[in-house]
């Protein structure tokens, strides 16, 4: 008993059209019709839910471009608290510098009793001097850094207040998109679930190619009926008379020869898609 080859399935190329996929659908077991009003009806899904999407409008990035505006503010926020924590940090180090130079200072003059000669006497008074310096510089730097302060704490306040004001358009808007969500989110359901369905029928190549050319057109539709008649439902060429035959027989993979697009035999168009 001769022993019946198996078939050996080719790697999908994602490049490939669907003319080249001619061959293999029609290498299957599942009619031919069978497979075009699938694939018809997985469009069908796909465009549905495409339309339920585009009634959300602009609300999606509108959120998102608030989410990242938040974002942005309040890491200015925490680099501006920073910003206060480390002045305050440095006045206490002038602080302490100020203690430190006046104990210094206090030492010195005590040594200045005890000294017996005008050099040594002279050179106690220069650090003296210095020590005075150095407390000026310390008193002026926390000066400045009080300032420094005043000044991040007003921009804080201002950043508080954006950041109250953003956090409500943020939830305003959340609001808006999950009441538009939720009033359709039953709809979406059931058409993803019927998507599902309808891609669960049809081989991996073809779904392949099918995805592809949705990415690649305009108006997401991979799959068109014929329009007025004699026109692809996509590009609106028309379709020689040989290829009309074909398509109506619903025996073969019509592909537009304009743009790409499959041409089924179903739902007719009478006017121009978007």
């Amino acid at each position: 008993m001769a022993t019946k080859k198996k078939k050996v399935e080719t790697p999908i190329d994602h490049r490939e059209t669907f003319v080249s996929l001619q061959k293999n659908f029609t290498d299957s077991e599942v009619p031919i019709e069978e497979k075009l009003k699938t694939l018809y009806d997985l469009q069908q899904a796909d465009r549905a839910i495409d339309d339920l999407i585009l009634r959300r409008g602009e609300l999606p990035s509108e959120v998102e471009a608030i989410e990242e505006d938040l974002a942005m503010v309040k890491a200015g926020q925490t680099k501006i608290t920073a910003l206060i924590d480390e002045y305050t940090n440095k006045i206490a180090l002038d602080k302490q510098s100020i203690v430190d130079c006046d104990a210094q200072t206090d030492k010195l003059r005590a040594e200045l009793d005890s000294i017996s000669n005008s050099r040594e006497f002279d050179t106690i008074n220069k650090e003296i001097e210095n020590q005075g310096y150095l407390r000026q510089i310390a008193e002026k730097d926390i000066n400045e850094l009080r300032l420094k302060i005043d000044e991040k704490k007003a921009e804080l306040e201002d950043v508080k207040e954006s950041i109250a004001v953003k956090t409500a358009d943020l939830k305003a808007k959340k609001k808006e998109l999950d009441d538009v969500v939720k009033s359709t989110a039953d709809e979406e359901k059931s058409l993803r679930d019927r998507r599902e369905e309808c891609a669960s029928r049809i081989d991996e190549r073809v779904m392949s190619a099918y995805e592809r050319i949705r990415a690649s057109v305009h108006n997401h539709l991979a799959v068109v009926s014929v329009y007025n008649g004699n026109a692809c439902g996509g590009c609106f060429n028309a379709i020689t008379p040989q290829r009309l035959i074909d398509i109506a027989s619903g025996k073969k993979l019509i592909i537009c020869e304009h743009c790409g697009r499959i041409i089924v035999n179903y739902g007719s168009e009478e006017k121009k898609e978007d």
